[in-house]
């Protein structure tokens, strides 16, 4: 299924599950644009699956990537596969 496009940051309808780290720090291509907009020190990149409203209305499963940073929090969500189920 191609990468699902939406407007706006996901609204999530449920817990996120199965998480997991993708890159830490300099692995993260955007790390100096995250540090100028929000701050922080250690950002991590981060991906996992969760129930998402899609732009349709539709509750749908799918992967959801985005960025963390010890008291910030999360930023920038995006949900980058629909999958089935």
């Amino acid at each position: 299924m191609p990468q699902e496009e939406f407007e706006e940051e996901p609204e999530l309808v449920s817990d996120i599950t199965d998480i997991e780290i993708i890159a830490v720090n300099t692995s993260i291509h955007i790390l100096e644009q995250l540090r100028k907009r929000y701050g922080g020190d250690r950002w991590r990149k981060l991906k996992g699956k969760a129930y998402v409203i899609d732009d349709h209305g539709q509750v749908i499963l799918a992967e959801v990537h985005w960025y963390e940073c010890h008291g910030i929090g999360r930023r920038r969500m995006k949900v980058k596969f629909p999958m089935e189920g």
